[in-house]
């Protein structure tokens, strides 16, 4: 992971009542570290973090966990969201959605919103990724300057 910094990690409960939470932790991160427009950054938590919910043990087993890890490198953030995993699933973007389909756009959006993004299985689980570079996530610089 070509020199990035560890700006922060947490594990937050497998529960979609603390997407909003991986939302704020991570908004709370990038600020301290200077970043100020974070909105894509943050709509791809909430995806990325609903999707380990919804399908990996962490979100079906109680007491499940998922891992948040934030980096920086002064031109990219990444984020890493790790679940427990599961047997019957792999992250994929569907060919198609329907209009009124009520799910099935996450890793499309990420996909669209992201730099670049990808995935990875593990013992322990399963980790999403997504990168999104300085241009599209800005710092203020000195005195204010963007």
């Amino acid at each position: 992971m070509r020199g990035m910094n560890l700006l922060g990690k947490i594990d937050l409960q497998g529960r979609s009542s603390w997407v909003k939470v991986a939302r704020m932790y991570v908004r709370s991160v990038l600020y301290r570290a200077g970043r100020k427009d974070v909105d894509d950054v943050e709509t791809l938590v909430s995806e990325v973090f609903t999707n380990a919910v919804r399908h990996s043990e962490s979100g079906r087993r109680p007491g499940g966990v998922v891992t948040l890890c934030v980096y920086d490198d002064g031109e990219t953030v990444r984020v890493e969201v790790t679940d427990e995993g599961s047997p019957d699933s792999v992250p994929r973007i569907p060919e198609r959605s329907g209009l009124f389909d009520e799910g099935g756009r996450g890793l499309w959006m990420v996909q669209e919103l992201s730099s670049a993004w990808g995935w990875g299985q593990h013992t322990n689980g399963r980790t999403v990724w997504f990168e999104i570079r300085t241009a599209d996530c800005l710092r203020d610089g000195p005195q204010g300057v963007r």
